[in-house]
Protein backbone atom coordinates (compact mmCIF):
# COMPACT_ATOMS: atom_id res chain seq x y z
CA UNK A 1 0.00 0.00 0.00
CA UNK A 2 1.89 3.30 -1.00
CA UNK A 3 0.09 5.49 1.58
CA UNK A 4 0.96 3.02 4.87
CA UNK A 5 3.30 4.44 6.99
CA UNK A 6 4.16 0.68 7.89
CA UNK A 7 5.02 -0.39 4.25
CA UNK A 8 7.13 2.70 3.62
CA UNK A 9 9.61 1.77 6.65
CA UNK A 10 9.53 -2.05 5.54
CA UNK A 11 10.39 -0.65 2.06
CA UNK A 12 13.14 1.71 2.75
CA UNK A 13 11.39 4.84 1.63
CA UNK A 14 11.44 5.97 5.56
CA UNK A 15 14.50 5.36 7.22
CA UNK A 16 14.59 3.32 10.53
CA UNK A 17 17.08 0.98 12.00
CA UNK A 18 15.30 -2.52 12.74
CA UNK A 19 15.24 -4.23 16.28
CA UNK A 20 15.04 -7.20 13.71
CA UNK A 21 14.05 -8.49 10.14
CA UNK A 22 13.95 -11.79 7.72
CA UNK A 23 12.31 -12.39 4.94
CA UNK A 24 9.00 -12.36 6.56
CA UNK A 25 8.93 -9.94 9.59
CA UNK A 26 10.02 -6.66 10.21
CA UNK A 27 10.90 -5.16 14.20
CA UNK A 28 11.21 -1.71 14.97
CA UNK A 29 10.82 0.12 18.49
CA UNK A 30 7.96 1.79 19.15
CA UNK A 31 7.88 6.15 18.98
CA UNK A 32 5.89 6.17 21.35
CA UNK A 33 7.15 3.24 24.20
CA UNK A 34 4.34 2.37 27.09
CA UNK A 35 7.07 0.17 28.57
CA UNK A 36 10.87 -0.33 28.50
CA UNK A 37 10.89 -2.66 25.70
CA UNK A 38 8.05 -1.44 23.43
CA UNK A 39 8.77 -3.00 20.09
CA UNK A 40 6.51 -3.07 16.86
CA UNK A 41 6.57 -6.87 14.96
CA UNK A 42 4.85 -6.76 11.64
CA UNK A 43 4.38 -9.31 8.25
CA UNK A 44 6.26 -7.39 5.76
CA UNK A 45 3.40 -7.96 3.36
CA UNK A 46 0.59 -5.68 3.98
CA UNK A 47 -2.45 -7.23 6.00
CA UNK A 48 -4.62 -4.42 7.70
CA UNK A 49 -5.04 -6.26 10.84
CA UNK A 50 -5.55 -9.83 12.33
CA UNK A 51 -9.47 -9.86 10.51
CA UNK A 52 -7.62 -9.91 7.03
CA UNK A 53 -5.34 -12.87 7.88
CA UNK A 54 -6.44 -15.63 5.06
CA UNK A 55 -6.30 -19.44 5.14
CA UNK A 56 -3.40 -18.58 2.75
CA UNK A 57 -1.35 -16.44 5.02
CA UNK A 58 -1.94 -17.76 8.13
CA UNK A 59 1.65 -19.20 8.91
CA UNK A 60 2.53 -15.79 9.30
CA UNK A 61 1.44 -15.50 12.55
CA UNK A 62 3.44 -18.53 14.00
CA UNK A 63 5.86 -16.84 12.08
CA UNK A 64 5.63 -13.32 14.42
CA UNK A 65 4.93 -15.31 17.40
CA UNK A 66 7.98 -16.92 17.06
CA UNK A 67 10.12 -13.64 16.44
CA UNK A 68 8.68 -11.90 19.20
CA UNK A 69 9.91 -14.82 21.31
CA UNK A 70 13.15 -14.81 20.06
CA UNK A 71 13.74 -10.55 20.10
CA UNK A 72 11.92 -10.87 23.68
CA UNK A 73 15.25 -13.11 24.30
CA UNK A 74 17.43 -11.08 22.49
CA UNK A 75 16.40 -8.13 24.44
CA UNK A 76 16.92 -9.91 28.09
CA UNK A 77 13.12 -9.84 28.74
CA UNK A 78 12.12 -13.44 28.13
CA UNK A 79 9.29 -14.82 30.49
CA UNK A 80 8.75 -11.02 31.54
CA UNK A 81 6.79 -9.57 28.55
CA UNK A 82 3.61 -9.40 26.83
CA UNK A 83 1.96 -9.43 22.92
CA UNK A 84 -0.59 -7.71 22.04
CA UNK A 85 -2.10 -6.08 18.57
CA UNK A 86 -5.24 -3.76 17.86
CA UNK A 87 -8.03 -5.02 15.84
CA UNK A 88 -9.90 -1.87 14.17
CA UNK A 89 -10.53 1.78 15.34
CA UNK A 90 -12.73 1.35 17.82
CA UNK A 91 -10.26 -1.47 19.16
CA UNK A 92 -7.25 1.59 19.23
CA UNK A 93 -5.77 0.37 15.94
CA UNK A 94 -4.04 3.39 14.67
CA UNK A 95 -1.97 2.32 11.58
CA UNK A 96 -4.02 -0.03 9.42
CA UNK A 97 -0.86 -2.46 8.62
CA UNK A 98 -1.06 -5.68 11.41
CA UNK A 99 1.60 -5.28 13.83
CA UNK A 100 2.36 -7.03 17.28
CA UNK A 101 3.19 -4.74 20.19
CA UNK A 102 6.04 -6.81 22.46
CA UNK A 103 6.40 -4.86 26.00
CA UNK A 104 8.72 -5.89 28.65
CA UNK A 105 11.37 -4.65 30.86
CA UNK A 106 9.50 -3.93 34.19
CA UNK A 107 11.36 -4.20 36.87
CA UNK A 108 8.21 -4.77 39.21
CA UNK A 109 5.20 -6.14 38.85
CA UNK A 110 3.76 -2.36 39.94
CA UNK A 111 5.32 -0.97 37.05
CA UNK A 112 3.34 -2.91 34.15
CA UNK A 113 0.07 -1.93 35.78
CA UNK A 114 1.06 1.76 35.72
CA UNK A 115 2.70 2.05 32.87
CA UNK A 116 -0.42 0.20 30.79
CA UNK A 117 -2.81 2.74 32.52
CA UNK A 118 -0.94 5.70 30.67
Amino acid sequence: MEDCVFCKLINGKITVDPVYQDDDVFVIKDIAPKAPVHLLIMPKVHISNLDGVSDENSSLLSKIMFTAKKVANQMGISGKYKVTTNIGEMAGQTVFHMHFHLLGGWEKKDDVVSELKQ
